[in-house]
């Protein structure tokens, strides 16, 4: 007979293979104890790395710190060179058709925010994308992206794949996730109504990056492009996500977040199937 399989099978002496202890409470209290002095930073120095993004953004590290520091507690050195490596996983990508999907689905969501914005008569300027600075918005959102992937999907996604499924897993990290950001949001004046929304948008995107993990082998190179893509939509949005709406965008990311775990299953996001004994 055959079953379906929740999430990607861990390789043999990986950390996620051997672990034992439950990983996901000390996971979470690693990456806020590293995130506090960034926040504290960013709330001391009145700075933009990009336009809406503080200096306290910086805090991208903490999610591969953590997962770091707990990987070397168990498995030493081999387990964290093993977790880095994870970084540039693409042979895991079973099949290159899930490239589409990945480099796609957001952009294409945030084009579909745009438009629904026209639609509805939403104030917005006239477009000034600067094309030319994509390409070095995307390497450095890519490597932000890693450093978050590592931990977020490389670490901590499968443990609580395994515990609740899927969909339920994406929830909560996404909720987690979400409240991460809260902090840096406030510091550049966002209300409580935009971040409410974004959370939204924040949820429905984590959906979408655990189907495109589940389906692409356990791909963190993949999760993380994904990420970058979401990013520098956001950034090309007109203009510089001056005018980038959460309503309707995260209105937008669910929608095809529902579609997405409707049709390929909430338990595990995936349709691969793994044989067993009866």
């Amino acid at each position: 007979m055959t079953r379906r399989n929740p999430t990607p099978r861990a390789e043999e002496g990986s950390p996620a293979a051997t672990s034992v202890a439950d990983p996901i409470l000390p996971f979470f209290g690693w990456v806020l104890l590293f995130s506090i002095p960034f926040w504290a930073i960013g709330g001391f120095a009145d700075v933009e790395i990009l336009p809406g993004l503080p200096v306290s953004a910086l805090m991208v590290v903490a999610p591969v710190a953590a997962a770091v520091v707990l990987v070397h507690r168990e498995h030493g050195s081999a387990g964290v060179a093993a977790l880095l490596g994870r970084a540039f996983d693409c042979r895991r990508i079973g099949s290159r058709r899930w490239l589409a999907p990945t480099i796609l689905v957001l952009p294409a969501s945030m084009l579909a925010t745009y438009g629904l914005m026209r639609l509805l008569g939403r104030p917005m300027p006239d477009p000034e994308i600067q094309w030319l600075s994509a390409p070095v918005l995307l390497a450095v959102f890519f490597i932000s992206a890693l450093a978050e992937e590592l931990g977020w999907s490389g670490y901590i996604l499968e443990p609580m794949q395994r515990r609740w499924g899927a969909l339920q897993a994406s929830v909560l990290l996404g909720g987690a996730w979400a409240v991460w950001h809260f902090i840096p949001l406030v510091q550049v004046g966002r209300s409580a109504g935009w971040i409410a929304w974004w959370s939204l948008y924040a949820v429905a995107s984590r959906l979408l990056y655990t189907w495109i993990y589940n389906n692409t082998g356990g791909s963190v190179f993949a999760v993380a492009l994904l990420h970058a893509m979401a990013n520098l939509s956001w950034q090309l949005f007109p203009n510089n996500g001056s005018h980038f709406d959460p309503q309707i965008a995260g209105l937008v990311v669910a929608a095809v977040a529902l579609f997405v775990a409707t049709v390929w299953g909430a338990r595990t996001l995936s349709r691969h199937e793994t044989p067993t004994t009866a």
